[in-house]
């Protein structure tokens, strides 16, 4: 079996259509058919069921995928890396990053680690963590820093940090009138709550607000801190978001939820089964290595 073949193999099979393969090979439809033919030949087996529209891998085909997608990853893998040796690190480094606390953190990663390796170019995807696991999934990104939970079956990962979980109220809130840093969620139990859309926060919200013996009164979700923050200072209700999501100015009343729980776990994270490029693999020791020293120096 020749790598073109396998390369020729793995993409009908994701594309389960020749016109659909064959126009993103960039060959004919007869040829690709042929190869396709010649290696159910070779292997004495039927890779496909010929639809009128579409195929369907057979188990065999289903087999064969799974060994020739790693066969031509580990290829281009070494291509990458025999290209790395010559002419040091090089390439682009696709990473998803979502809002709060790691973001900030990630900018200061990416500094240390092109200081280093001048010639790596990152490609920042923003989004929520549900957004970005997708992005993960489709291979839009290889890499990510995402809030928990997380499918842990799917993903390799290392904790990041974590932080409080505040509220941010409108001037005309109560709360603003004490001096206290925390506020337990009871005092909220009337007020509207503005949330992030994500469901797994939602369903946190829930479950705090259930053990105080109260219910939360959700009228808006909005994965945008800025836009939850104008909402606050308009009265429109209290917006529970990650404390360094929250303005330090603008309308509005900045406080800790009370609760070792109320707070948001950050995770660095990539597909397990799916080979990493060098500078992927050495950003993930660059970011490893530097998570080390601030632990050892307190300054995580």
């Amino acid at each position: 079996m020749e790598l073109r073949t396998l390369r020729y193999f793995v993409t009908v099979a994701e594309e389960l259509n020749i016109t659909a393969a064959s126009r993103k090979l960039n060959i004919s439809q007869p040829p690709l058919s042929a190869q396709i033919k010649n290696l159910e030949f070779e292997l004495q087996t039927v890779l496909f069921i010929r639809g009128k529209r579409h195929l369907q891998l057979t188990e065999s085909g289903r087999l064969l995928y799974r060994r020739a997608k790693e066969i031509v990853n580990l290829a281009d893998k070494a291509k990458e890396e025999i290209l790395s040796l010559n002419s040091g690190i090089t390439g682009t480094i696709s990473v998803g990053v979502t809002s709060g606390k790691a973001a900030e953190i990630a900018a200061g990663w990416f500094a240390a680690f092109l200081k280093e390796n001048p010639q790596i170019r990152f490609r920042i995807e923003n989004g929520g963590s549900d957004e970005l696991i997708e992005k993960l999934r489709g291979g839009l990104v290889s890499l990510a820093v995402i809030a928990a939970p997380y499918d842990q079956n799917l993903l390799n990962s290392f904790y990041i940090c974590s932080e409080p979980v505040c509220a941010m109220l409108g001037k005309d809130h109560l709360s603003t009138k004490d001096g206290d840093a925390e506020i337990p969620v009871t005092t909220l139990a009337d007020t509207p709550l503005i949330v992030p859309g994500r469901k797994s926060t939602v369903e946190s919200v829930y479950k705090w607000f259930r053990s105080a013996k109260c219910e939360p009164l959700i009228v808006c979700e909005t994965e945008n801190g800025t836009d939850a923050a104008a909402l606050a200072a308009q009265n429109v209700g209290a917006a529970l978001f990650p404390e360094s999501v929250c303005p330090k100015s603008g309308g509005v009343t900045v406080k800790k939820l009370a609760g070792a729980e109320k707070r948001i776990d950050y995770y660095f994270v990539w597909r397990k089964g799916h080979p990493l490029l060098t500078a992927e693999e050495k950003l993930i020791d660059s970011i490893k290595s530097q998570l080390a020293e601030k632990t050892a120096t307190g300054s995580l």
